[in-house]
C-alpha cells in the first residue's frame, strides 16, 4: 500500500544571509548551476540531498555533512521533502578541511552547533543569535569536529572516460542491473580489464565498490519516498533484503528502517518490522 502522506510543499522557501542560508526544498527540487567564494557546507535536516559537482555527487542523509571547496560548480537537489542548511567557511577555516568535495559524519556536537548557526534567529526580525566572535568561536568548533571526524563513503565520484560514463548511465538507469563487468564492457565496447583498470585509476574503486555506492545512493532516494527496505532491495540489485540491510548500514552507518522512519509522515510498520521480516524471509 502507498505510504500516506501529509500535504507537501510545493515551492522553495529559502533565507539567505552571508555566512550561510536555509533551503525548504519540495522532493525533486533542484538549484541552478552556480559556484561561490566561499567554500561551503551543506547539512539535511530532513531528507536526502544530492551535491553535484565535475568531480561527482556528494550524497547527504540526516547526519552527514558534505563539503563543496570554494570555485567548484554545483547544484544541489532534494529527494524527499528536505530542510537544508548551509554554512559558508572563510578561506582560514576552509584550509583545514579537505580541498575536493567530501562528505563527513556530522557528530552530536557538530550537528547543534550547524543547527544553532542556521536556526531562524539567524534571519529572524529580531537581533542576530550570535555576535560576530560568537559565531567564530563556533564555526571553529564546527571545524575542529569535522577535522576530527571520518569521511563517508557517500562522494560517488564521476568518471571521465568515455567507456566508464557508458557503463554509469547504463547503471544510474537500472541499478537493478546485475550484469558482470565483462558484460557491460560488450555493451561499450571495451574490455573487463580496461574498465576494472579505469574504475581503479580514475574513480580509486572497485567496479563493484563503486556499483555498491551507486545502489545506496538509489536506495537512499527510495526510502526517502516512503519505499520500505524490501521492495528498495530488490529495486536497487539485491538479491535479498538482509544482503542489502548489511550493505546499507555498512555505508550509511544506521538500518534501512532507521533511517526511513525519520523520513516516514504517518503510522506504518516500522523500518525494524519490516527489517525482522526481512531478515527471517532471507
Amino acid at each position: 500500500m502507498p505510504v500516506p502522506r501529509q500535504p507537501r510543499p510545493t515551492t522553495v522557501t529559502s533565507h539567505v544571509w552571508p555566512s550561510g542560508g536555509r533551503h525548504l526544498w519540495p522532493s525533486g527540487g533542484a538549484s541552478a548551476a552556480q559556484s561561490h567564494a566561499q567554500g561551503h557546507l551543506v547539512f539535511a535536516v530532513g531528507g536526502v540531498l544530492t551535491v553535484h559537482t565535475e568531480r561527482g555527487t556528494s550524497i547527504v542523509p540526516a547526519n552527514r555533512v558534505a563539503w563543496t571547496p570554494a570555485g567548484f560548480t554545483h547544484h544541489h537537489r532534494a529527494h524527499g521533502d528536505a530542510d537544508m542548511r548551509i554554512v559558508f567557511l572563510t578561506p582560514s577555516l576552509a584550509r583545514l578541511v579537505p580541498d575536493r568535495p567530501v562528505v563527513f559524519l556530522a557528530s552530536d556536537l557538530a550537528r547543534e552547533v550547524l543547527l544553532a548557526l542556521t536556526g531562524p534567529r539567524n534571519y529572524g526580525d529580531g537581533a542576530p543569535a550570535y555576535g560576530r566572535a560568537a559565531r567564530a568561536r563556533l564555526l571553529r568548533v564546527l571545524v575542529d569536529e569535522l577535522h576530527e571526524a571520518h569521511e563517508q563513503p557517500l562522494h560517488l565520484p564521476e568518471p571521465r572516460d568515455d567507456r566508464l560514463q557508458a557503463v554509469a548511465r547504463l547503471l544510474h538507469e537500472m541499478p537493478a542491473d546485475n550484469a558482470t563487468l565483462a558484460e557491460l564492457g560488450k555493451t561499450v565496447g571495451a574490455s573487463p580489464r580496461t574498465l576494472s583498470r579505469l574504475f581503479r585509476h580514475e574513480l580509486g574503486m572497485t567496479f563493484y565498490e563503486w556499483r555498491t555506492q551507486l545502489r545506496v545512493y538509489h536506495a537512499l532516494v527510495l526510502l526517502a519516498d516512503g519505499h520500505d527496505t524490501t521492495r528498495t532491495a530488490a529495486a536497487c540489485g539485491w538479491a535479498n533484503p538482509s544482503s542489502f540491510i548489511t550493505a546499507f548500514t555498512h555505508l550509511v552507518g544506521t538500518t534501512p528502517g532507521r533511517y526511513r522512519s525519520g523520513h516516514r509522515s504517518t503510522g506504518e510498520p516500522s523500518g525494524d518490522d519490516h527489517e525482522r521480516r526481512a531478515s527471517t524471509r532471507a
